[in-house]
């Protein structure tokens, strides 16, 4: 996704947000830097390289693939006479950059024994090494590119800090033993209290990104392209569920026959499901007759009452009309979610998994677990808005080309680093994907 800053309409422009000093620009590199690698630590050698679907890149690749956007897009344009690590490495960890190079086939990701993992590690540092200096003596004349691209970049590197654990579960989880990436105690989840309703009236509403972020971190006005341009909407008059919907919920539509009614289903997803052999959510499976679910931390008990997770958008969308509903648009998620603030369980919190919503803390009559636990399937296509434009060159292949046979999703999740997510964050994947942390949250017309 492109970089865009308040009032920027390209990644070159000036931002009308305070650039950062260049000890608090290194300060935030080095903070996003040693998180992708803290995440690491639970790991054997092992566990870098398995890749187990084309979808699902290993551990190593992610590392490293985080270090050569800085490489490509910062060191390499801004820093006089850089030597590359290893000139190879900008064939295998290019991802899909067309205009840099042609990228190493994903699906072969893990046939790459070597770099070693040591190699893996001895590049980040010298990667780390060149940012350190570039950010401590920025070239004037290129301050607003540099300040704009690193923030990029560290935007870039939460989000793979986001896919890489959720590679790691899937890829741990094709192992029959099922392994744990660590071993630690799920919390259970309290009884879910009653579904309730919140109406919203019809009327224009403005949406997309505004420019209005001041949280005092490098991050201030940042957003992806995607985002923007702010725009206006009409909405009919509708209802959103105030929270997400649970195991125990999504059991009795599977009792119910849910995966066998194909009036219940899209016809791409009724092919996809009979395909695809689907039964239940992914990672849901049955030890002597108790159903179980595959976390990051092993095996465990079903909990009936925590945020059904690992469902397509197919899924949800079955499971919403089984239920007399439907999906919000992704229009209707923001106009309710407006004003709430951006908290909730993220990878901060150190559980790796949803939790049920919060019975108080909100403001009332609101939405509960907007942001954090589970990205949120909604029913519209991903596309541009209104004047729309991703930027020239290389870096503008981040977001625009990815517009089309997408559903958008909203919210962040439970392995979202805190801070990353917003408001108007645009997330997005192909409808039968359910390896993300993905749950659903009902929306209807109005009462």
């Amino acid at each position: 996704m492109t970089a865009s800053l308040v009032d920027t309409p390209s990644v070159g422009a000036q931002s009308a947000a305070s650039p950062p000093t260049p000890k608090k620009a290194l300060d935030a590199y080095r903070r996003v830097r040693s998180q992708s690698e803290a995440l690491c630590e639970p790991l054997e050698t092992e566990d870098y390289v398995i890749q187990t679907a084309d979808f699902a890149s290993p551990a190593k690749w992610h590392l490293s693939h985080v270090s050569w956007f800085f490489e490509t897009f910062l060191l390499e344009p801004y820093v006089d006479g850089y030597q590359a690590f290893d000139p190879l490495f900008t064939y295998l960890f290019n991802s899909y950059y067309q205009g840099v190079g042609s990228p190493f086939p994903r699906p072969e990701r893990g046939a790459l024994s070597r770099p070693t993992v040591k190699q893996v590690y001895a590049y980040r540092a010298h990667v780390d090494r060149a940012m350190a200096e570039l950010l401590e003596n920025p070239p004037s004349q290129h301050s607003a590119d540099i300040q704009c691209r690193l923030a990029l970049g560290l935007n870039h590197e939460q989000q793979h800090q986001e896919l890489l654990l959720m590679d790691l579960k899937y890829n741990l989880s094709r192992n029959p033993v099922l392994p744990a990436y660590r071993n630690g105690e799920l919390e259970r989840c309290p009884e879910a209290k009653p579904l309730n309703w919140i109406d919203y009236d019809a009327g224009v509403v403005s949406v997309g990104f505004s420019g209005a972020a001041s949280d005092g971190t490098l991050f201030d006005g940042f957003c992806f392209d995607n985002e923007g341009p702010r725009h206006r909407v009409f909405l009919e008059p509708y209802r959103l569920a105030d929270r997400l919907v649970t195991n125990s919920e999504y059991q009795a539509f599977i009792a119910d026959g849910g995966y066998d009614r194909h009036e219940l289903w899209l016809s791409d997803g009724w092919e996809a499901c009979r395909r695809q052999a689907w039964r239940a959510p992914l990672y849901w499976f049955e030890r002597d007759g108790e159903p179980m679910e595959y976390t990051l931390d092993g095996p465990h008990t079903l909990d009936p009452h925590a945020p059904v997770c690992h469902v397509s958008f197919y899924e949800a969308d079955a499971y919403a009309r089984w239920a007399g509903a439907r999906l919000a648009t992704e229009f209707e998620w923001e106009h309710a979610a407006a004003g709430l603030e951006p908290t909730g369980h993220f990878v901060d919190s150190g559980r790796l998994h949803p939790f049920a919503a919060k019975d108080a803390g909100e403001p009332a009559n609101a939405p509960r677990q907007c942001f954090g636990d589970l990205w949120e399937w909604t029913s519209s296509d991903y596309g541009p808005y209104p004047g729309f434009r991703p930027d020239e060159g290389a870096i503008g292949e981040y977001n625009g080309k990815f517009m089309c046979n997408q559903r958008v999703l909203r919210g962040g999740c439970c392995v979202t680093p805190a801070g990353h997510t917003r408001l108007t964050y645009r997330n997005f994947f192909y409808p039968d994907q359910r390896w993300a942390f993905n749950g659903i949250r009902l929306a209807a017309g109005s009462s």
